[in-house]
């Protein structure tokens, strides 16, 4: 194999596929980039056995073959090079790769390319095409509620599902819990149902933010799915079991309901959010026509911050996980956010007042008077 490209294409897109790349295993090649020249292109391929990631490379094939080599070195190698072209030759007999770009020049040992797995081949058949921008933007609000413990797997996936024109996306960590309801402007042809891992997707909405695709291509298989943007091929594996029913958490209806104005509030809990460290709960005050947020951390000091809201009925005091909370106001985005409680022991749901299809359901936690 030999190849040349220009160091910048060659540095972004080594970046970009080495996102995915094991950094724990013991596989050594699952830490490595797969190079593939065949056909009159090249392809850049890394995966973590989860996460499988393919991109194209712009470059001239001299000689063609494939090689795996150590993704964190050559992604800190090409980086340093200051000549405009970079060219890449496997030399076999060395087991090797010499890199030469302007008078630099590198021998790299190569990683064992039979521990390298095959990865899927996107299909044509069975496939459903989704805008790609809303599909990200359904990604984001709800990621940020995905498990990240892995004792309980079926939490850390994004459980995803694309029928006629509407989008859903669920994810909780039994602490919150986030739906995104999409409406599209055209209907779907075709419709699937998946729990996919939460990583998996934050990439895609990476790559999606940086290519210029309109349609995303979703097909999913026994145990995987495959995502296609143009010529950039993402795929995953699903995650076994049994998600949650998200409507058996709801509550069936609620003792206040308040409509804030949501960048005032989204602002005080940043403020006030400062001074609840160490696990220091944001204690959420109401009393009529009043709203306080408060929070303090012994040997850090305290704040509270007072707005105004349409609170009537008996004062009561309800304490959130400051990150919890920040999330959930951030994720409704822009205009009014309707608050719904039940009490300081029951959960809350934090969603757009003029519904956007957002829902945020929060756990409390017990305050100590």
């Amino acid at each position: 194999m030999k190849i040349s490209a220009a160091r910048e294409e060659l540095l972004a897109q080594l970046q970009t596929v080495s996102r995915v790349a094991s950094t724990r295993g013991a596989i050594q090649a699952l830490s490595g980039v797969q190079l593939i020249a065949a056909g009159g292109r090249v392809e850049l391929r890394a995966t973590d056995m989860e996460v499988g990631l393919r991109v194209p490379l712009p470059a001239e094939v001299e000689r063609e073959g494939s090689v795996v080599l150590p993704a964190r070195l050559i992604v800190d190698v090409v980086r340093s090079l200051s000549g405009p072209t970079a060219s890449l030759e496997l030399r076999p007999a060395e087991q090797d790769v010499e890199l030469v770009a302007g008078n630099a020049q590198f021998h790299i040992r190569t990683l064992r390319a039979e521990d390298f797995p095959p990865f899927p081949e996107p299909e044509t058949e069975g496939t459903v095409s989704v805008p790609a921008r809303a599909f990200v933007d359904t990604v984001l609000r709800v990621a940020n509620s995905a498990s990240r413990d892995e004792t309980r797997p079926v939490l850390t996936g994004i459980m995803v599902s694309a029928a006629e024109r509407e989008l859903r996306m669920v994810a909780t960590d039994s602490y919150r819990l986030s739906v995104k309801e999409t409406t599209l402007e055209q209907p779907l042809v075709g419709g699937f149902e998946a729990n996919v891992p939460a990583r998996a997707l934050q990439e895609l909405a990476r790559l999606v933010q940086q290519l210029d695709g309109e349609t995303l291509t979703v097909g999913v298989r026994q145990n995987q799915v495959v995502f296609q943007l143009g010529e950039v091929v993402l795929s995953s594996r699903l995650i076994e079991g049994q998600f949650p029913n998200y409507r058996q958490l709801l509550p069936d209806s609620y003792e206040h309901e308040l409509s804030i104005a949501g960048g005032e509030v989204t602002d005080v809990v940043r403020r006030i959010s400062l001074l609840a460290q160490k696990n220091a709960p944001l204690r959420l005050s109401f009393a009529p026509g009043e709203l306080t947020v408060s929070s303090q951390t012994p040997d850090i000091g305290e704040a509270r911050e007072s707005l105004p809201v349409a609170f009537q009925g008996e004062p009561f005091e309800i304490g959130f996980n400051p990150d919890f909370l920040r999330d959930g106001l951030e994720s409704v985005g822009s205009g009014d956010v309707l608050l719904k409680l039940i009490s300081p022991l029951r959960p809350g749901l934090i969603q757009s007042a003029d519904d956007g299809g957002f829902l945020y359901l929060i756990m409390p936690i017990r305050l100590n008077v």
